[in-house]
């Protein structure tokens, strides 16, 4: 990433990294960035780079080419602080970024299938049943193939939604269509889906 990690001295401050940040709000954090407040921002990353990454992670489906345009989007949102108006949250303008990232990477190359599952960053819940485990590696490793063959905008819209529990106006700001326009998608995207995972039912 672009910044440095919690717990590292500030050059301006002489304290630790983001101590007067951490809790911070949202709004309080974007003001400070615009000001030239260096330790807000990288609380900004900390904040939302984790999920950026795995939202871009699952549409890349190339670890290499994620971390790249998560950093390309933080610093286009650095470099763009002063357009942000407060129209949207936060949150929904570091994703819009990183999902114009996206769909330009993807331009510039042909797109392999997902290799890695949606929520490899929250885990099925261990179990000593063998059969169970095996059952649920067999589930997610069939509804992976399922996600990484929908239409781009129902994949970014099923995985905003049902991952990352966005509006569908927060949605359609994100991907620039209506929020009818998301509706459409999801019901299509969850249409596939159901049709694909009913043996698993």
């Amino acid at each position: 990433m672009i910044v440095g990690g919690q717990g590292e001295a500030s050059p301006e401050h002489g304290t630790p990294f983001g101590q007067e940040f951490i809790a911070a709000s949202d709004q309080a954090l974007i003001n400070a960035a615009k000001l030239g407040e260096r330790d807000a921002f990288e609380a900004i990353v900390l904040r939302y780079g984790p999920e950026m990454l795995r939202y871009a992670q699952n549409m890349l489906s190339d670890n290499g080419a994620a971390e790249e345009v998560t950093q390309d989007a933080f610093v286009a949102a650095w470099k763009g602080l002063d357009t942000f108006r407060g129209d949207s949250s936060l949150r929904t303008w570091l994703f819009t970024m990183v999902s114009h990232k996206v769909v330009d990477q993807r331009r510039r190359r042909s797109i392999a299938p997902a290799q890695d599952w949606v929520f490899d960053t929250a885990p099925a819940p261990l179990t000593d049943d063998p059969e169970t485990r095996v059952n649920n590696e067999n589930f997610l490793s069939e509804l992976d193939l399922a996600l990484a063959e929908l239409p781009y905008r129902q994949r970014a819209a099923w995985l905003l939604r049902e991952v990352d529990g966005m509006t569908h106006v927060e949605i359609g700001r994100i991907l620039l269509i209506t929020p009818s326009a998301v509706r459409g998608h999801l019901v299509r995207a969850r249409a596939t889906l159901s049709e694909r995972m009913a043996a698993w039912r």
